[in-house]
């Protein structure tokens, strides 16, 4: 590892004030539409369902994201990469989500405390006494221990997000090369944390949504979704900043070469764990795990589902083989949108089938639509502005990164 006291000097800092407040005014326009999406749900028949179903799918579609970006950072550190470090401010931007997301998730949990049973059957005692099933799941599946592991987990993301952005931040300021070994030596049992939390988290808000089906791989499949949306979201910004001229000269074609290489890579691991545990149902045919399928096989679900068979993975397996493809930013950042949407609806497909309408499963309807994208946008204005606001005044790029030489001379093979 190598430092020069110098390269502050030869690279402009910039932050991302310089865009104005126009960024930050969208994005608190967008959160309005979170009290409208509650409106729709309120006057339309099952709305507070489909309300309470699209907020909980809102906000883990931004929280992958985010503890995609938390992965992103903490690998980079234990692997010393040099290549990332130009993007990696960025990254810890991102990471820091996980903030703004523990109080929007924080409803969720208040309202399971008070027994509601609108997204939890386990939340309710009535429900439990009625299920025996319920009653050996009880010492897990409870909201006191529920809300408890919610504190465990958004307490570990904030302190991992905090950390290594103020240690990163810190130095830009004094350009110890300590900082990066102690965020190196952080880095792995960070991960071990990282890994156990993501796991049950998406286990605790989603898998027990229907608290009769189980898998073994859920954890793994939610955190493969969110490094595709991470992926994609890093893209994005990426070459939006590029085109403002905050990041052109930094940020090379080399550099999005590789993001969009990572981009491919784990859509292609979100498919293989996709299949994976599709199979692993399949040819089991068991009824309590095949029921989720079978939900998803009905009512308008089998069409999501294939949506997101050649949606997901089919058309753009095709295209990202293409080094034309992750070179040129225009296709890059086309692609990146593409892939954040069908990132978007697989969350969907994950949370909103367990809705139901009395016994039956809810159907894809315009109306669930509609509340649903108005409910993202809401809660995506509120994510957005969080960041936003972190991101303040701090520069968009580790100026005084030991390594950073390095990642400005990056060049592909």
């Amino acid at each position: 590892m190598h430092t020069s006291p110098d390269t502050k000097n030869k690279i402009q800092v910039h932050t991302l004030a310089e865009l104005g407040p126009l960024p930050m005014k969208v994005a608190l326009g967008c959160s309005i539409l979170l009290p409208v999406a509650f409106v729709l749900g309120w006057f339309s028949e099952n709305g507070m369902e489909k309300f309470a179903f699209s907020y909980l799918q809102s906000t883990f579609f931004f929280l992958s994201i985010s503890l995609g970006a938390l992965f992103f950072v903490m690998i980079q550190q234990l692997t010393r990469a040099g290549w990332s470090v130009v993007l990696r401010r960025i990254s810890e931007f991102i990471a820091m989500g996980v903030i703004p997301l523990a109080v929007l998730v924080l409803p969720i949990v208040l309202l399971t405390l008070a027994g509601n049973d609108i997204l939890y059957s386990w939340a309710s005692a009535k429900n439990v006494a009625a299920d025996q099933l319920l009653q050996a799941k009880a010492p897990y599946l409870n909201s006191g221990f529920f809300a408890l592991r919610y504190l465990i987990y958004f307490g570990s993301w904030i302190f991992l997000a905090r950390f290594f952005l103020y240690k990163s931040v810190a130095q830009d300021e004094n350009g110890d090369p300590e900082l990066t070994l102690l965020m190196e030596r952080r880095s792995g049992p960070g991960l071990l944390l990282f890994a156990f939390t993501v796991s049950f988290a998406a286990i605790d808000f989603i898998m027990s949504l229907d608290p009769h089906w189980f898998s073994t791989i859920f954890g793994i499949y939610y955190f493969a979704a969110g490094l595709v949306g991470f992926f994609s979201m890093l893209a994005i910004t990426l070459i939006y900043l590029r085109s403002k001229g905050l990041l052109h000269d930094p940020v090379t074609i080399e550099h999005l070469h590789d993001v969009g290489k990572l981009l491919f890579a784990f859509n292609c691991f979100w498919a293989y764990i996709a299949i994976s545990q599709y199979l692993l149902i399949w040819y089991a045919n068991i009824p309590e795990e095949t029921i989720f399928f079978l939900h998803r096989q009905s009512h308008g679900w089998g069409t999501v589902s294939l949506i997101l068979v050649i949606g997901h993975f089919a058309i753009p397996f095709v295209f990202f083989m293409s080094r034309w493809m992750k070179r040129n930013p225009k296709a890059l950042f086309f692609w990146a949108v593409y892939l954040l949407v069908m990132n978007w609806i697989d969350i969907f497909w994950l949370v909103l089938p367990n809705a139901k309408t009395g016994s039956e499963t809810m159907s894809v309807s315009m109306g669930m639509i509609l509340v649903d994208v108005c409910c993202t946008i809401g809660v995506g204005g509120i994510y957005v502005a969080g960041l936003l606001k972190f991101a303040d005044h701090k520069s968009i790029m580790p100026v005084r990164d030991p390594r950073l030489e390095e990642s400005l001379e990056f060049h592909n093979i």
